[in-house]
This record gives C-alpha cells, sequence and structure tokens, in this order.
C-alpha cells in the first residue's frame, strides 16, 4: 500500500482553503492534518506531526508564505498557491516543487500532486532503519531497545514515554521526530500515541485495545488513516 501524504493547507483566504482541502480530499494519497489560516497553529502541527508537503499562499498578515520557507525550508516540501506570478522567482530559491496561480482548477492542483510524488520516489531517501532495535537518549545514557519489546509510546510535550514489556522509558524526543525513525509496523494513531501494529487485539470504536490490555484512543485526525489501513 502507497504511503500516505501527510500535508498542511495553509491560506489567509477561507474559500481558497475550502478548495485545496476539498480538492485533496480527491486524491487518497493525501492526508490533510491542517487546513486554514493561522499560521502559527501550523507551526504548531509542524512541530508536532510528521509532514510531507505543505501548500501555502505567499501574502499572509501573520507571516508571509516566503517567511514560514525561510524558517522551514531544510525540512519540508511547499507547492506554492498565489494569485501573484512575480513572487515566482523568490519562492524558487526554497524547496519548492511547483507553484500554482489561484484560481487554481482540480487538474493542475493534481499534476501538481503528482509531480510531488514522482519527485519523492525518485529522489527521497527512505531513512528508517532496517534494525530490529531502537537507540533513544535518557537519563544521559542511550539506551537500546528491542522493537518487538515496545507495547506503545506515549506522547508527553517535549518527552516521550516508551512503555516495554519490563520498562517504561522517559526521553527527551518528540513524536513526530520517534516517528520518523521507526519502520512502517509503526502506526500513529492519536497524537500522543504510536503503537505496533502486530501488538493490537482489538479495535472497538474510536480505541484500540493491544494484546497487552491497555485501551487508547484514535484521535479524530488519524481515524481516516487506521481506516484506509485497515481495508
Amino acid at each position: 500500500m502507497n504511503k500516505k501524504i501527510n500535508c498542511i493547507i495553509l491560506d489567509d483566504e477561507p474559500f481558497a482553503v475550502k478548495l485545496i482541502a476539498d480538492y485533496a480530499s480527491k486524491v487518497p494519497r493525501l492526508n490533510v492534518l491542517y487546513a486554514d489560516s493561522d499560521v502559527f497553529k501550523a507551526i504548531e502541527v509542524l512541530n508536532t506531526e510528521s509532514v510531507d508537503l505543505i501548500f501555502i499562499d505567499i501574502q499572509m498578515p501573520q507571516l508571509t508564505g516566503i517567511e514560514l520557507m525561510q524558517m522551514f525550508n531544510q525540512k519540508y516540501n511547499f507547492i506554492i498557491t498565489s494569485a501573484y506570478p512575480q513572487y515566482a522567482l523568490e519562492a524558487f530559491q526554497f524547496h519548492v516543487i511547483d507553484y500554482l496561480l489561484k484560481p487554481t482548477t482540480f487538474n493542475r492542483f493534481y499534476q501538481s500532486v503528482e509531480k510531488f510524488i514522482r519527485w519523492q520516489e525518485t529522489f527521497q531517501v527512505n531513512e528508517k532503519p532496517d534494525n530490529d532495535y531502537l537507540f533513544v537518549k535518557a537519563d544521559r545514557k542511550h539506551y537500546k531497545i528491542a522493537l518487538n519489546d515496545i507495547l506503545y509510546i506515549e506522547g508527553l510535550r517535549d518527552y516521550i514515554r516508551i512503555h516495554t514489556n519490563d520498562e517504561k522509558i522517559m526521553a527527551l524526543e518528540n513524536m513526530k521526530d520517534i516517528l520518523e525513525k521507526l519502520p512502517s509496523q509503526f502506526i500513529r494513531i492519536h497524537r500522543s500515541y504510536i503503537i505496533p501494529k502486530d501488538k493490537i487485539k482489538v479495535i472497538d470504536g474510536n480505541q484500540i485495545v493491544m494484546k497487552s490490555g491497555n485501551a487508547l484512543p484514535i484521535g479524530e485526525t488519524y481515524r481516516k488513516l487506521v481506516s484506509e489501513w485497515l481495508n
């Protein structure tokens, strides 16, 4: 199954947000984590979630699209959505996949997404480990944790708590970064929970009961992802 593309849609025009979000809903690979006009809420999502692609307008009142790209250029891929073609040259100094001029048609939007997918498949290296263990730093030590021993991972602000068969390890790490270190057998089901798929006992409504007996909630943002993984 093709990996989901987690994306953010950021624009100060509500109609533009609604339009791009509607287009994104028609592309099965896209999973929208945030679609609105608040730049600082978008930054919060970027700091807590694993985001692959950002659809962004150039002219916004809090921070311009250019300023946001300056902040995050080395970490994220951008598709510009703008009514002003004169910003294209400046925008392409950053990691911009495409530049969509408003009003944007669905066909043009879809072409941009396909362009990103081709780029991702050709150039992006999968850095997730093939090993059966994970190293985390806690209490000034490096712990080697067998992936098979992990029951689930809990997010606690700037820390994570790794629940294993034998212990609970607190590490100064965020959920986004730890997920990027884990292989595909792990799935994020909630803002605060990552679980190994092979440890699931039963999915009951909006919660997952693990083989360990722990019942963990499925977050609203992640319900679609969990549902599609099941299917």
